[in-house]
């Protein structure tokens, strides 16, 4: 039953959602300044049921960072640490396999690679990595390094964009994840990661990716310095790259953990801002199949909620994620299998193991046993 309509700016909004109308830019900024939330989710929910009715995805996956040393000096970031720092560490190619071998059963369907724009690891490296990772773990999708990365190594290596994709395609990587886009516009970026790509370049890298066959996430890191209008610029640069080319499959708002970064004297977000940001995503990104509520961010418990508020994912087991744990991130570093079930089971969504590119995966139940 829809809602009583509290913000009466929203009623024309509604009428757009209804008839499946795309929605503006100043539309966009309307729904971030209402604290109407109750519309907000139920609009925003019509538009998740019109797209996966009552499915929630998961996977079965494990996060790999091979190295926190990193060049940049984001002060958006806890987890990158300069070469010097008696803290950072850098995995060799043998303790990357041997990682991502560490509890591996035949259900893990992807690693998540992502790390720091380490200054002497070059491509040849990231090559034997993914072809030591393809030839142990055949079956495994390699979702792996950010536009961020993926941008340093062709400077690195004085390459294009387009050449430095086609080598690690050949190595071995089958999507990208979309880290590293945090707010687009340059005013923003000047302040949080001056040391990045800007955003042009990280919509010209993912363009290059669609175009070569490979799909990818994307993000958007809010709760800092940005603005209700940096936001859905963001947002609406995303739709009209996705317009062109078709590539992106999930979006994943990211909350901005601000302990152990250089603006930790800013708040963490609320889980009212949390959920209106899940709603905001489903509502502009009508061409987007899906959002995810990334549990390792917002809590378990908010992201069951966002599976009412416009999310249709939730990830994955994850398994020792450190990013947002440098960041002071509370939540478990891995859910189970069977913990991803309940979850999803008691925000009254049903489960839905997925693979990467969201094949729908079909177990035994009674034979089932996590070994992640």
């Amino acid at each position: 039953m829809a809602p009583r309509i509290a913000d009466r700016k929203l009623i024309r909004i509604a009428e757009k959602v209804a008839a499946g109308t795309r929605l503006s830019f100043d539309d966009g900024v309307t729904l971030y300044r209402s604290t109407d939330i109750l519309t907000l989710g139920y609009l925003a929910n019509v538009v998740r049921e019109r797209l996966s009715g009552n499915k929630t995805y998961f996977n079965v996956n494990r996060h790999i960072n091979p190295t926190d040393v990193c060049v940049a000096a984001c002060k958006l970031c806890a987890f990158g640490k300069q070469k010097r720092n008696p803290t950072a560490y850098t995995m060799s190619l043998e303790q990357v396999w041997h990682t991502a071998g560490i509890g591996y059963s035949e259900q893990v369907s992807e690693f998540h690679v992502v790390g720091g724009l380490h200054p002497q690891l070059g491509l040849d490296w990231f090559v034997r990595m993914f072809r030591g990772l393809k030839e142990r773990f055949p079956a495994v999708h390699l979702k792996a390094l950010t536009m961020v990365e993926i941008g340093y190594l062709a400077r690195r290596e004085r390459l294009s964009i387009r050449e430095t994709l086609e080598r690690l395609v050949d190595a071995g990587v089958d999507s990208l994840p979309g880290g590293g886009a945090e707010i687009f516009t340059d005013r923003v970026r000047r302040i949080i990661c001056d040391h990045k790509i800007d955003g042009n370049e990280w919509i010209e890298t993912a363009r290059t990716a669609h175009r070569l066959g490979l799909k990818s996430n994307a993000t958007m890191l809010y709760g800092h310095i940005e603005t209700d209008e940096d936001r859905v610029d963001h947002l609406l640069r995303l739709r009209a790259l996705q317009d062109d080319t078709g590539g992106f499959q999930t979006f994943i708002p990211l909350a901005f953990h601000p302990q152990n970064t250089p603006m930790h004297h800013l708040p963490m977000t609320s889980g009212f801002q949390d959920i209106k940001a899940i709603a905001v995503s489903r509502l502009l990104l009508d061409n987007f199949p899906h959002i995810k509520a990334y549990w390792i961010m917002m809590t378990p418990k908010i992201a069951q909620v966002a599976q009412r508020f416009g999310a249709d994912d939730i990830d994955g087991t994850v398994v020792e994620e450190k990013i947002y744990h440098d960041a002071g991130a509370k939540t478990p570093q891995a859910l189970r299998r069977d913990q991803l079930f309940r979850l999803i089971r008691k925000a009254g969504r049903e489960p839905t193991e997925r693979d990467t590119l969201y094949n729908e995966v079909s177990r035994d139940e009674a034979l089932l046993t996590l070994a992640v």
